[in-house]
């Protein structure tokens, strides 16, 4: 037997029952073993309820022999699945109920509608908790918590009867084979007697485990997963069993420690009720989408639903567009992390709780599970998009600006506002246009009186190196003469009724057809009909929307909703899915999708159906170039296709914020080309707020300003304001241009980091915790993010606010503007000076940012000169990579027609490069300036291949500036800068001019630490000494205070006299008795000289 299944022989007994006693079966004489097997048998017949209920994997006895077999004298068949009579229910002995914990408590009547007399009958615990009138109105009409609440009052008690497993697990090439019987009821109908679970050890990393009916085929979720044929030859896990009731733990080997068990609740699996409950390592979890949420998940009894579906407007935490049954857990002893995916598409709750553990409870389908290891944060969603497909790679163009509304009304309309942001010098890339372009609403037309020169504005854009993109929804108009429905008609690419007819239901055009993307013929007639249409209108990409799939006007269908819809129609649990109805918004569960299956089980994964189809589409007629798809629905694997955006925000503070949990969130599910509306979608906007939202937005990975044709009070009748940048004052368009600039300087950058998704599975923008994962203070941070490891952003997201609290991780980090570098220890939560036009962004020492001179365009921009930024490490290094290409082949990747290099600093003062690929052959890659942060003092000499070069340096900020371009370096080819510092004796040595939250080397001790927090955000002591609890406390530094002290924030003119003032050699004569002073005291901080 494979050693890493775990068997060990436990004796229950009230008395022991907390304590393991592993034996080796080869120590064993085969009496001493039938004894132990006896005596553990009758034991556990006698106590059947003497199981615990604990974070602890249970290795009861799972060696097999005659009487391990269950008899199943009490099933019968019926319609080919195995059913309990529930009237030969098997009577147990009392529960017992006090050992269990509140925080341990799993809900037994997660209906929501139980009592003590119904909770008896199950044979569960009752003990009532109260419950205070807010949490109640954070529950929905099912009882289930969506905002928070409280212990479930009636739980199971241990070892509530369920699945046994019967003998051993039979080994097999991947892994485990494993039979699982049951002999007593679940309170649900149409119980599934016999299971099989198939265990895969499919890498070292990654574990795969299915529970399935091996007596019906039952729906599983049709995506592309890896199909391995050898089992992991050397896996950091290990596998342990539960017999009775049944259980399956996943234990890291190396640290022992038991990232899922299943074993501390009860397996149900009946026919429309599938519920299993896990042990979890620590509360910190992310994940489990899409919900308007704070990035770190409650675990305070919360239920997450996911099922896809447009809400009409949008709350926190309720089923949003996109299901995604994906965590990620953070491990705060270690800064492991660990991820999990439920492979299953029907609609289901998770339910987070204290102890911690989940609940999944899903009505339909198998459970597929997949166990990832890590161990870093990148590791988990390297490992889970190799399962699920990596992130395509988008365009070059698609890195740019986009810009739309609903409500041009015109090809006029649109083409004006093109011509001011061009005339403002605003960049942009993409222009785009909602449904109003389309002849009544019908996609794959355009109006030939508001819309009728299209082609000549579209023609415009593309001569101008800009794009065109247009909505598209999958409803047809079921309207004779349409070719789209005419042609789809011919082909019956249509979705069905349960009589065989087109479902009909009511989207935008009026009465519609939707097309059942998941068939062959169906994604042939969708490119043919977007192919006829691309020749009159020449379209770049698709925005596909609607895609839940939503019938906005028809809960169900046209023709009186849904009518016969056994066995769907009296569901024994019901998730808490918006509107308390699965076809809400939607299609009749029973509606057929081909050969493919019910939309019972296909509903949540028709947008990435149409996603796929679209993709396919994009790559035929636009031949060798690459698809650009946004869609608004999604599930596992969409951003192997396309990108999405966060749907219909509105023009709110706390919308803006939550745009930085949906973005972080969609990037651990593989989707990294994601954005939400820059300034919100409905509702007005205003100056103030879109001024913020366009600098926060500047750094979406996608980056899109929409906003809706209508807005309150008075709806239809009242036309939203526009929102684009040209719409507010001139400082507002100065703000934009400058901080969209911003952006295209560093597309390099990102472009780079979206190769790396591509190829390696990493994210694009991520959560601080990624880079800092020994860090517990960053696992709750969401109002800040990463592009890749090295640029921090900070936006405002308050109204009113000049100033930004940020927390800085240990390290140092330099000012992406100026190159102001800050020091620190530990993280530290500073106050940052954000005045209305200015975009916190800060480098992080150690990295080397590929960067470009920008233009309004990417097409202009991508024809400028290279900047390489690079931060040094207090030890002088520092590394980068560029990956770069003509940005729009489908298959430069594949083909090796691009160049690839790496930058590195090292010590010596010298940076160099490495040109590991050089298939680019488009325009030179030329570099025109390299600017060097944390340099100490003023070089005697630059040199760039051994040749002078010009330079200056900024000895306020201890930045070199290095001048290329007037004889630029060629990047495909290895260079080498050099620099020569100035020989000073030991006591003369340079010091770097820090801006240091650590009270102890402030020398503005007090103001700094007036502002002093620790991780848990509690203010502490003046000296910023241990706190009471003795844990040492971070510190808040007003940085922009001690900027002004140093005058790095003056104006450059009032800098200047600072600065000539503190440099006069009387001062810095001054300055160096001071030093050495301060050195005997043991107070060595460059921010204590400054102000000295």
């Amino acid at each position: 037997m494979d050693p890493d299944v775990e068997y060990k022989v436990k004796l229950v007994t009230e008395e022991v029952h907390k304590q393991d006693f592993p034996i080796s079966i080869c120590r064993i004489s085969p009496k001493g073993l039938l004894l132990i097997i006896g005596i553990s048998l009758i034991l556990i017949l006698a106590v059947p309820y003497s199981g615990i209920f604990s974070n602890k994997t249970h290795k009861h006895d799972i060696i097999s022999n005659d009487n391990d077999k269950v008899h199943d004298k009490t099933f019968d068949h019926v319609m080919g699945l195995a059913k309990f009579k529930h009237t030969e229910r098997t009577k147990t002995s009392a529960p017992k109920c006090d050992e269990t914990k509140e925080d341990d408590r799993l809900d037994c009547y997660p209906e929501g509608n139980g009592d003590k007399t119904k909770c008896i009958q199950r044979g569960c615990c009752w003990q009532e908790v109260h419950v205070p009138s807010k949490q109640k109105k954070n529950r929905n009409r099912f009882g289930k918590n969506i905002k928070g609440g409280s212990p479930p009052s009636c739980f199971y008690p241990s070892g509530y009867p369920a699945y046994q497993m019967i003998g051993k697990p039979e080994e097999t090439d991947l892994g485990y084979k494993v039979v699982l019987r049951r002999s007593v009821a679940s309170p649900y109908p149409l119980d599934i007697a016999e299971l099989k679970m198939n265990v895969y050890m499919e890498t070292d990393n990654r574990v795969h485990f299915k529970i399935f009916d091996p007596a019906d085929d039952r729906y599983e979720v049709p995506i592309d997963t890896p199909k391995p044929t050898d089992k992991a030859s050397d896996p950091a896990y290990r596998i342990e069993f539960t017999r009775s009731p049944f259980g399956i733990a996943v234990v890291r080997k190396h640290d022992e420690l038991t990232l899922f068990n299943t074993s501390i609740g009860p397996l149900i699996f009946s026919d429309q009720f599938i519920q299993i409950s896990s042990s979890m390592v620590s509360n910190f979890t992310y994940g489990l989408g899409e919900h308007r949420s704070s990035l770190l998940l409650p675990s305070d009894w919360r239920t997450y639903t996911i099922w896809t579906q447009e809400p009409d407007g949008v709350r926190e935490n309720q089923n949003l567009y996109g299901a995604h049954p994906f965590y990620l857990n953070m491990e705060p002893k270690t800064g492991n992390a660990h991820g999990v995916f439920l492979l299953n598409s029907n609609a289901m709750d998770v339910v987070l709780q204290p102890s911690p553990a989940i609940t999944y409870r899903t009505i339909g389908g198998i459970l597929d599970f997949y166990v990832f290891l890590g161990p870093t944060p990148s590791d988990v969603i390297a490992q889970y998009t190799e399962v699920i497909g990596r992130p395509i790679m988008p365009p070059y163009w698609g890195l740019g600006f986009h810009l739309c509304r609903w409500g041009y009304m015109s090809a006029n309309n649109t083409w004006d506002m093109v011509k001011r942001m061009r005339a403002a010098g605003i960049p942009q890339d993409v222009q785009w246009n909602d449904i109003e372009y389309a002849t009544d609403n019908k996609i794959f037309t355009y109006n030939n009186s508001t819309f009728s020169n299209l082609p000549e504005f579209v023609e415009d854009l593309h001569s101008h190196g800009q794009h065109y993109i247009q909505i598209v929804d999958p409803g047809i108009h079921n309207e004779t003469g349409y070719s789209p429905y005419d042609t789809g008609l011919e082909k019956e690419v249509f979705i069905t009724d349960r009589d065989g007819e087109p479902l009909v239901g009511a989207v935008w055009p009026g009465t519609t057809v939707f097309p059942d993307f998941f068939d062959d013929t169906t994604i042939d007639w969708w490119k043919e009909s977007a192919g006829a249409y691309h020749k009159d209108i020449p379209f770049d990409g698709m925005w596909i929307d609607m895609n839940e799939p939503s019938n906005v006007w028809a809960n169900g269908s046209v023709d009186d909703g849904c009518p016969n819809e056994e066995p769907y129609d009296k569901l024994p649990y019901m998730p808490g899915v918006y509107g308390n109805s699965l076809i809400q918004t939607s299609f009749c569960l029973s509606a057929n999708h081909h050969n493919h299956g019910k939309h019972f089980n296909l509903h949540s994964l028709y947008g990435l159906s149409m996603t796929k189809a679209s993709n396919h589409a994009l790559k035929a007629i636009r031949e060798n170039q690459r698809p650009f798809v946004i869609t608004r629905s999604s599930f596992p694997s969409n951003g192997a296709y396309g990108g999405k955006w966060l749907g219909d925000n509105y023009s709110t503070w706390p919308d803006m914020y939550f745009s930085i949990p949906g973005i972080l969130a969609f990037s651990m599910f593989g989707i990294p080309m994601v954005g939400a509306d820059i300034c919100g979608f409905n509702s007005n906007t205003n100056e103030a707020l879109c001024q913020r939202w366009t600098q926060l937005g500047a750094f979406y990975p996608f980056s899109r300003n929409h906003n809706s044709w209508s807005c309150p009070p008075k709806g239809i009748d009242s036309p939203c304001r526009p929102q684009d940048p040209t719409a507010f004052s001139k400082a507002m368009q100065k703000s934009s241009r400058k901080v969209l600039l911003t952006r295209y300087s560093l597309l390099p950058y990102l472009y780079t980091l979206f190769y790396r998704a591509h190829v390696n599975g990493t994210t694009v923008a991520r959560p601080l915790f990624f880079e800092f994962a020994n860090d517990e203070t960053t696992y709750a941070i969401d109002r800040q993010f990463l592009w890749g490891p090295a640029l921090l952003i900070s936006p405002v997201l308050t109204k009113r606010a000049t100033k930004v609290q940020a927390a800085f991780p240990k390290g140092v980090w330099y000012d992406f503007y100026n190159g102001t570098r800050f020091s620190f220890t530990s993280t530290t939560e500073v106050t940052l000076q954000a005045p209305l036009d200015h975009l916190n962004l800060h480098v992080r020492a150690g990295y080397i940012l590929p960067m470009q001179k920008p233009n309004i365009t990417t097409t202009t921009s991508r024809l400028n000169q290279f900047e390489l930024l690079v931060a040094l490490a207090p030890d002088g290094s520092a590394c980068g990579e560029l990956f770069w290409d003509d940005g729009d082949s489908i298959d430069s990747i594949d083909k090796g027609k691009y160049t690839y290099m790496t930058f590195e600093a090292i010590s010596s003062n010298t940076i160099k490069s490495a040109v590991t690929k050089k298939g680019f052959s488009g325009p030179k890659m030329l570099l025109g300036s390299v600017t060097v942060f944390g340099v100490l003092s003023k070089p005697q000499d630059v040199k760039v291949n051994n040749e002078p070069a010009q330079y200056t340096y900024d000895a306020n900020h201890q930045v070199l500036r290095i001048n290329c371009s007037t004889k630029p370096i060629h990047l495909e080819i290895p260079f080498l800068v050099k620099w020569t510092l100035p020989e000073v004796s030991t006591k003369e040595q340079p010091q770097a001019n820090d801006v240091s939250g650590k009270s102890k080397s402030a020398p503005l001790g007090q103001d700094i630490n007036r502002h002093a927090k620790n991780k848990h955000g509690e203010k502490t002591n003046d000296k910023g000494k241990r706190n009471k609890v003795g844990k040492e406390t971070g510190n808040t530094a007003d940085i922009n205070k001690i900027r002004e002290e140093d005058g790095s924030r003056l104006p450059k003119k009032e800098q200047g006299v600072k600065h000539k003032l503190s440099d006069s050699p009387g001062k810095q004569e001054f300055k160096k008795k001071m030093i050495k002073k301060m050195k005997d005291k043991k107070l060595k901080s460059g921010l204590q000289k400054d102000k000295l």
